[in-house]
């Protein structure tokens, strides 16, 4: 068939040659269609007919090529008649295809038509066509379990902050399409998506040099140290490009590269000679192999010049040891000759492995799939008619559509004693093992076995890790590598959202005041336990000490002393006034009321102790009430003795009838009426809501203060608002009375007495308020010694000033005298 452009003529009637080909007769024939050779041309222009000049400057891959290896298969051997099966006897049963899916891909065009079992290895094609997709046998797990895998890793590892690269085809898009929502979900989010650059018949060199190099700037530019790499085999091709052409210095390409199971190391004959090491450290998810016996040995023995109808060994050999057999260069002079008596143990791995890759090892398990399953065919048709061998292999090569099911449902031992069966969707249930690479300066390198991801096993134990095992890049120290948006944020702070950043990118707040954060990257701070509260740090909880207002501290130790000291004092001035009981000063202005005073003040500061020590049931109902009481009898006394002086003087004036009033029986009443009232409103204090001994772990952060909850606090108010209102009656009636005759002007030390206690407890009030913890304790424990102090200052001291140095004024006389 010819076709005609103006000024050029072209045919397509010879389609391109399949480069290499071997074929070894057999009973029974496994193909296989294995891209093994990159091709370097020109863009095709069009301006003139393509032909073998082709095969020049650029690579690239053509699916001619595959479907042309397809349809070869079944043609007689050495013909190519398309569409005709001319030879049953040499036509295949099983095919095995890879490594990359677009080999898959086209294979599968023609192959399904004639129904053919194939096995594909390295990369796959998703195939939405049902019909096509019975006839695929993968040849490896589901890609479900690497992404698990993956997703696993860059957790174990903390790795939130990632770059992936992936091929400009529809498994890359796949990829990226499952993997993105799954990292965001866990919360892994990345830094750059880049496709590696598309190559094909019709790219321009130039054009895809330059896209490659800015996919490598935006890779080297990147400050996550990890890049996620997915991609097939050819993708080390690619990356080994970075070094050679990279404008960044060395360190830019020590990252950790994580590479997936459908990558094998490879390269260009060019590359040869170029430095591996940015390989170093890098993890990469691979089917599990197994060393199967004696491949080694059946290494050591190949040798092309035995082998001349395989013409891949001889194309590798001459590449692989840089030689060439002579009959291969015609006309051209060779500096070294190939003997085929090269050692390949010699090579370094980075030209050829002597063990087996994974992809090796699938290969190596297809073919025994094949075996098993026509053994398992072969057995099943025996027991079910008796025919003759060749009539058996005349209707499987005729019928090679049934081989499919017993591939599929087949389960065998290889004979490196793995199991190998397939599940309902045709994809092998094997698992993945995590590899981590170690390069040598010889250009060598060691895939070492770091971790394992079983296919069979529960979620949460299908994932297993060494990491003590794995070697680093030199760029890290051998510590394990860090690949974050930003530094992790310490206990003590907490994460917040950077705005127009993504969302593992984040500021580090200090904890707010009162919160910690125990754990790095946490989003909130959170409070102490009750009994606990934060370190200077704020990175972790620190247990309160209980406290209270002890008699062992410097602080309970001063107030007891004061509270004793005043206490003894007012002792001394009972004493002297019950000495001096009959003397004038004593007795006048009702020398009752003196002694219950006295008594009172002596009580009050001996009360005051009841607020020092731990606090107890007993104490707490005791403390406020007895304080209340007394205090109430001693300012009641002194509001007597006030009035008592008031009606003295009104009761001298001529006609009065205050006279009747003046007696025993007014200070009895005065008295006993404050104190009723008094008591009453304690107990009802005490009987709906007592004190109780209670924790305050509130006021103050860093202790337990253990008090007497005052239980009603518009109790605890009332009793210390009656004090104060006796305590202001006092005052007013004494001021009022100032300046009244009086023996002594005891009027006017009252009014004095009456100023020192009622500015003493106008100020407790705002002072107890302002202050937490045992020191309210100490404020009140002052109230009450400074007021009593100055009752007992004011009225008393002037009296026994006279009564001890001033004897002589201590009579009737002196009074009388004073009085006119």
């Amino acid at each position: 068939m010819g076709c005609k452009i103006p000024n050029i003529k072209c045919s397509i009637s010879d389609p391109l040659p399949v480069l290499h080909k071997y074929y070894q007769s057999g009973d029974l024939i496994i193909a296989g269609i294995l891209s093994q050779i990159y091709i370097l041309s020109k863009p095709i222009t069009f301006s003139k007919l393509p032909s073998n000049e082709l095969f020049e400057d650029m690579i690239h891959f053509s699916p001619s090529w595959t479907y042309r290896a397809s349809l070869e298969l079944f043609s007689t051997k050495g013909r190519f008649v398309p569409n005709y099966k001319c030879d049953i006897q040499s036509n295949p049963v099983a095919v095995i295809g890879g490594h990359n899916s677009e080999v898959c891909l086209h294979m599968a065009t023609i192959l399904c038509i004639y129904k053919i079992p194939q096995l594909l290895y390295g990369s796959t094609p998703e195939i939405n066509n049902k019909n096509q997709a019975v006839f695929n046998h993968q040849m490896l797990p589901n890609v479900d379990i690497q992404n698990y895998g993956i997703l696993q890793l860059l957790l174990h590892f903390g790795w939130t902050w990632i770059g992936i690269m992936t091929m400009s085809n529809d498994n890359g898009e796949r990829f990226v399409h499952n993997m993105v929502p799954m990292f965001s979900q866990r919360g892994i989010c990345l830094d750059f998506i880049e496709k590696f650059p598309v190559v094909t018949f019709s790219s321009d060199i130039t054009d895809m040099v330059t896209e490659g190099i800015e996919t490598q700037n935006v890779v080297l530019r990147s400050t996550a140290n990890v890049v996620l790499v997915n991609g097939e085999i050819e993708i080390i091709i690619g990356l080994r490009m970075f070094p050679a052409f990279s404008q960044y210095d060395d360190i830019r390409m020590k990252k950790v590269w994580v590479l997936t199971f459908q990558i094998d190391f490879t390269s260009l004959p060019f590359q040869r000679s170029w430095d591996i090491e940015f390989l170093h450290g890098a993890l990469s998810f691979t089917i599990h192999s197994k060393e199967v016996l004696g491949f080694k040995k059946f290494l050591q023995m190949r040798n092309p010049t035995l082998e001349k109808e395989d013409g891949f060994i001889r194309v590798f050999w001459e590449e692989a040891f840089e030689c060439s057999f002579p009959n291969s260069i015609i006309g051209q002079e060779v500096e070294t000759i190939c003997t085929g008596e090269e050692k390949l143990e010699t090579l370094p791995t980075s030209v050829f492995e002597m063990s087996l890759t994974g992809h090796s090892y699938s290969i190596y398990n297809a073919v025994y799939a094949v075996a098993h399953a026509l053994h398992a065919m072969h057995s099943y048709k025996s027991k079910h008619r008796a025919i003759a061998d060749e009539r058996r292999l005349k209707l499987l090569h005729e019928e090679p559509w049934k081989l499919n099911q017993f591939i599929r449902s087949n389960t065998f031992n290889n004979s490196a004693g793995e199991q190998v069966s397939f599940n309902q969707n045709g994809e092998l249930e094997v698992g993945l093992d995590v590899i981590n690479w170690l390069v040598f300066p010889n250009q060598s390198f060691l895939r070492a076995k770091v971790g394992r991801i079983e296919a069979t096993a529960s979620q949460g134990s299908m994932f297993t890790i060494g990491e003590e095992a794995i070697m680093w890049s030199s760029r890290f120290n051998q510590t394990l590598p860090l690949s974050l948006c930003n530094a992790h944020c310490q206990s003590g702070y907490t994460r917040t959202k950077e705005e127009g950043k993504p969302f593992c990118c984040y500021d580090c707040l200090p904890c707010p005041l009162g919160k910690i954060s125990n754990q790095t990257d946490m989003d909130d701070c959170f409070l102490c336990p009750r009994d606990h509260y934060p370190n200077t740090e704020q990175d972790s909880c620190i247990p309160k000490v209980i406290i209270f207002l002890s008699f062992e501290e410097p602080l309970g130790i001063t107030l007891a002393s004061s509270a004793l000291c005043f206490d003894f004092i007012t002792a001394l001035v009972l004493g002297i006034f019950m000495k001096h009981k009959d003397t004038a000063i004593v007795k006048a202005n009702n020398r009752n009321l003196t002694l219950i005073l006295l008594i009172s003040l002596l009580l009050s500061f001996i009360s005051a102790l009841l607020f020092i020590g731990r606090p107890e049931t007993m104490t707490c109902l005791l403390r406020q009430t007895a304080f209340a009481i007394i205090f109430s009898v001693a300012v009641s006394c002194v509001l007597a003795k006030t009035i008592i002086v008031v009606l003295a003087f009104m009761a001298t004036k001529p006609g009065s009838r205050m006279r009747k009033w003046i007696g025993k029986r007014l200070a009895s009443s005065i008295i006993l009426s404050c104190f009723l009232v008094q008591v009453t409103i304690c107990t009802v204090w005490l009987t709906t809501s007592p004190p109780f001994p209670d924790l305050d772990m509130h006021s103050m952060p860093e202790v337990i203060v253990l008090e007497c909850n005052e239980g009603s606090t518009i109790m605890f108010y009332g009793v210390l608002g009656f004090m104060g209102f006796l305590a202001v009656v006092s005052f007013t009636v004494a001021f009022l009375a100032r300046k009244l005759p009086d023996s002594f002007n005891e009027a006017k030390f009252i009014t004095f007495s009456m100023l020192v206690f009622c500015s003493v407890w106008f100020t407790f009030v705002p002072a107890y308020l302002s202050t937490k913890g045992k020191y309210m304790v100490a404020v009140e424990i002052f109230s009450i010694i400074a007021s009593g102090a100055g009752l007992l200052a004011c009225v008393f001291f002037p009296k026994c000033y006279i009564i001890i140095m001033r004897p002589q004024l201590n009579n009737k006389d002196q009074l009388r005298r004073r009085n006119d």
